[in-house]
């Protein structure tokens, strides 16, 4: 790879932190005046008429916990329903119902913001399925994280309550004011690059071969803008943001990973405003950005340097990669999707050196909090937060105190928990894939088409992907199959909804707390020590957790 090429993807990364850096003020100023306006708009009020909601009636923290699973369950029915009768649907395209264990897959993938695909779109579901099912999820996914992450900001913010506010209101605002405008505007930006939006079905066009191909269209453009901007991931074709009809130049490129980004990195200033200290989210958002560039580095180091002989002649790791985007193009695209919850890819993970695919890996095995998806990123950061004060607490011998919250045995209950989930998601299910008599046979004979420590890697990733809410593949594995189906969608509903039962749990803990005075020990939360220090728990607590099976498998295979 070239100099010239190097400062371009360099040029491309400052570009991108400006854009960002000019977004996340207004953007965080008005997310935060969405969720704490007293006034209702018309349409918002004939919602909530039509679903029989008072808005005004606030919850406490289970209430909107169950408000949230009601809404997620009749969701996930909704889309398995679509697949299953797709043959009666109008566009439908000629394509038969999805299987039962792939619609379960698909379905849970799509409620749970991870977009899992383990078809290929174009050739699986028509146009209704992917509008009124898929795109319809990805706004709606996006706005229950959204709510959760605001949820959890008011239990910091209000004293002595007994509520959190209402799941109805935050799903409808975050949907209507937030994700629909913003989604609207992104798409005919991507219209304008060259993504296609058309209810045409398709073009046959010749080959170089001298056969002929068909090219499926669809609402592309309106589906890849909320599936950058809700951190969803799900590409409307096979190959996702590598398909020039979803990604046809550079720019698109670098658009859709400032879609992913703008939201995470926008909402630690919603949560300074609504706490009444700005100093705190930007404390929250140097840890998010810090741990962000280093493992952007990091990744794009292990590409430029290549994995052996023929990487070092060819200047770089290609392989899996376009020329239309490069080397460091498509590290920074990887590096946002795995930081994010999004999963969106524009090259393939499968085709990154052992260390760059490794990076990949531990970009979702951190949490994806860096800056994570949208709400979730924000609230798995916060949870984090609790810990770094709680052990802070322990190092000076006083009180652990948050935003004026002790951080007591309860709090610390539900926090640990929270961090917990995940990782027992992601290992059980890799190491039953393995173990179970029969299931074994099948994946290491049909699913995986890679022996040894990449083959590991490939199943450790499809489940740290699902677990963590990503969706993106690490290729090289077949996941249509009754099994790898069934444990994927079983794995991304635990991942998605299990620590939010803990993240609203904790959230009503501490509304119902009063405010404590900061006294002389306690530990300033705004301040360059904090931010190492929550950096440091956040990369200590990952790598104690997952350091052995990553030994077993990218760090065995890259050392070898």
């Amino acid at each position: 790879m070239g100099a010239a090429q190097t400062w371009a993807g360099i040029a491309q990364v400052a570009l991108l932190v400006l854009l960002l850096v000019v977004a996340h003020r207004p953007l965080g100023d008005w997310m935060a005046r969405v969720f704490t306006s007293t006034r209702h708009g018309r349409i918002e009020r004939g919602v909530y008429r039509l679903i029989g909601v008072d808005p005004d009636a606030e919850q406490s923290w289970a209430a909107y916990l169950r408000g949230v699973l009601l809404f997620s369950v009749a969701g996930l029915l909704l889309v398995y329903l679509l697949q299953r009768i797709q043959v009666v649907l109008p566009g439908d395209l000629g394509l038969p119902a999805v299987g039962p264990a792939l619609a379960f897959n698909t379905a849970a993938s799509f409620v749970a913001n991870t977009n899992w695909q383990s078809y290929s779109p174009e050739a699986t579901v028509g146009y209704t399925v992917q509008m009124a099912g898929l795109a319809v999820q990805n706004f709606l996914s996006a706005a229950v994280g959204l709510a959760v992450a605001v949820a959890l900001v008011r239990g910091f913010a209000r004293r002595k309550s007994g509520t959190l506010g209402n799941v109805w209101v935050d799903v409808v605002r975050g949907t209507g004011r937030l994700l629909l405008p913003l989604a609207f505007v992104s798409a005919l930006v991507l219209v304008a690059g060259g993504v296609i939006q058309s209810w045409g079905v398709g073009t046959d066009v010749s080959t170089l071969a001298g056969g002929t191909q068909h090219l499926p269209h669809g609402f592309v453009a309106s589906q890849e803008a909320i599936k950058e901007l809700g951190t969803n991931g799900g590409g409307y074709f096979n190959v996702n943001s590598a398909h020039p009809f979803e990604n046809p130049q550079a720019w698109t490129s670098l658009f859709e990973v400032f879609l992913m980004l703008v939201i995470p990195f926008s909402l630690p200033r919603t949560f300074g405003k609504m706490v009444g200290d700005t100093r705190q989210g930007t404390a929250i958002v140097s840890v998010m950005s810090g741990v962000f560039l280093v493992s952007l580095a990091a990744m794009s180091i292990a590409e430029l340097a290549g994995g052996g002989s023929a990487t070092h002649a060819a200047g770089a790791a290609m392989e899996g990669k376009e020329v239309r985007f490069g080397i460091l193009g498509s590290t920074l695209f990887a590096t946002a999707t795995t930081s994010t919850s999004t999963g969106a890819v524009n090259a393939m993970h499968d085709s990154f050196t052992p260390l760059g695919g490794m990076m990949a890996l531990i970009n979702m095995m951190l949490g994806e909090v860096t800056p994570g998806g949208v709400g979730s990123g924000l609230y798995g950061m916060l949870v984090l937060a609790v810990i770094t004060v709680f052990i802070g607490g322990l190092l000076v011998g006083r009180t652990p105190e948050y935003l004026g919250k002790k951080i007591r045995a309860k709090e610390m209950t539900y926090a640990a928990l929270y961090i917990l989930v995940t990782p027992t998601v992601v290992l059980t299910g890799t190491a039953l894939s393995l173990l179970i008599p029969g299931v074994r046979e099948q994946v290491l004979g049909t699913s995986l088409f890679n022996p040894g420590n990449h083959g590991l890697s490939e199943l450790l990733y499809a489940f740290t992907s699902a677990g963590n809410n990503n969706g993106s593949a690490f290729g090289g594995l077949t996941a249509n199959t009754t099994w790898m189906n069934s444990a994927l969608g079983v794995a991304m509903l635990l991942g998605r909804f299990v620590p939010m039962v803990f993240v609203l749990a904790l959230a009503g803990s501490l509304a119902s707390q009063d405010k404590v005075p900061a006294t002389v020990g306690t530990l300033p939360t705004h301040r360059p020590l904090f931010i190492v220090l929550l950096g440091g728990v956040a990369v200590i607590v990952t790598a104690l957790t997952y350091f052995p099976v990553l030994a077993l498998g990218p760090l065995a295979e890259g050392l070898s």
